[in-house]
């Protein structure tokens, strides 16, 4: 995924105003996007903690997250992204759905 920033010179306010709203507008559309795909994700943690119930494995699986993180760092690597802020954002997103598995096991068990 290349970037297609370029620095933008402007030839009146208007021209200015026209592309922060845009950019803005565009930035919402992400969000949500963002949202919707976190929600998928969390979704996920019901196949996954009653398959690793039934398989009888623990919620943490460390060899999984260190694949997950090697391919953040290459994707941030080929990027150009800051991989310390984006391994954080994948560290809560693994919490989340550690959480939501938790309750899922929990509910299983307390009927």
């Amino acid at each position: 995924m290349e970037s297609s920033y370029e620095i933008k010179t402007f030839k009146n306010k208007k021209e200015a105003e026209e592309l922060l709203e845009k950019s803005r507008n565009r930035i919402d559309e992400i969000d949500n996007d963002l949202f919707d795909l976190i929600y998928q994700r969390t979704s996920l943690a019901k196949d996954i903690a009653l398959s690793k119930e039934y398989l009888d494995m623990p919620i943490f699986d460390k060899g999984r997250e260190d694949i997950v993180h090697q391919k953040i760092d290459d994707l941030c690597t080929d990027l150009g992204l800051d991989n310390e802020i984006i391994d954080q954002i994948v560290d809560m997103l693994t919490i989340l759905n550690k959480n939501e598995q938790e309750k899922i096991l929990r509910r299983n068990v307390d009927g």
